[in-house]
């Protein structure tokens, strides 16, 4: 059955929350203006209008006449919203970039095995002891993890990969920060994470091709099952 098609007010509403969610809209941050917005969603002004005023009476936003929209604090949004803004953004981008990090990454796990440079492996470890030292830095250690990855694609020296990763590198880290927030909502799982990583950097380092890509796999896998079991226990709550 086809889904009916989003009112543009509510395609701007979503997308609005979805950037507060990745972190590209933070409290106090105030919003493009009306004609910005209509140009960027490619909708009238009217439907803008719509959407600020539907933003407002949930709390998320707040108008000043003469000064624009604003973000309001996180502990003014509406829960039900947010909750359902995750779900969205889950099913529509993280499933799918899990996919394509499995076929992406672990070829340049193992690629980056037989390839990488002093240099390349300096990045890669680097970009580990930045993920351990940001154990409880929620910013820091999404960007060490981000680093970890691209990293390992760089050491592969595929140009084409390269060029996948930085057209994609946006929702990647979009991907990273989703999954990661899923992962480490138990402290228990900070460490596991933190080796996980590190086994794929010894493989990597010590030029165990299958080994680095069967653990890259397994990673990523991980993390699927993981964020899959997440979303199963909201069920019949």
């Amino acid at each position: 059955m086809t889904q009916p098609k989003k009112k543009a007010y509510q395609v701007i509403v979503d997308q609005i929350n979805e950037y507060f969610l990745n972190g590209k809209l933070k409290p106090g941050d105030k919003l493009p203006t009306e004609r910005d917005l209509a140009s960027r969603f490619n909708v009238s002004r009217t439907s803008v209008r719509e959407a600020l005023r539907k933003l407002e009476i949930k709390g998320i936003i707040e108008i000043k006449q003469g000064s624009g929209s604003f973000i309001k604090t996180s502990e003014n949004l509406a829960v039900e919203e947010i909750s359902s803004t995750i779900m969205n953004a889950e099913k529509k981008l993280i499933y799918e970039m899990l996919e394509l990090r499995r076929m992406l990454e672990v070829e340049c796990a193992s690629l980056a095995s037989q390839r990488a440079t002093s240099e390349d492996l300096n990045r890669i470890r680097e970009a580990l002891e930045m993920m351990d030292h940001a154990k409880n830095d929620v910013e820091l250690g999404l960007q060490a993890d981000l680093n970890f990855h691209i990293s390992i694609v760089y050491a592969s020296h595929n140009s084409i990969f390269l060029q996948l990763i930085k057209t994609l590198s946006g929702h990647m880290q979009d991907t990273i920060r989703a999954t990661r927030r899923q992962r480490l909502a138990n402290q228990e799982r900070n460490q596991d994470t933190i080796n996980e990583h590190k086994e794929i950097y010894l493989a990597i380092a010590t030029g165990d091709a299958d080994q680095a890509a069967q653990l890259m796999e397994k990673h990523i896998t991980q993390i699927r099952k993981e964020l899959t079991e997440s979303l199963l226990n909201h069920i019949g709550e």
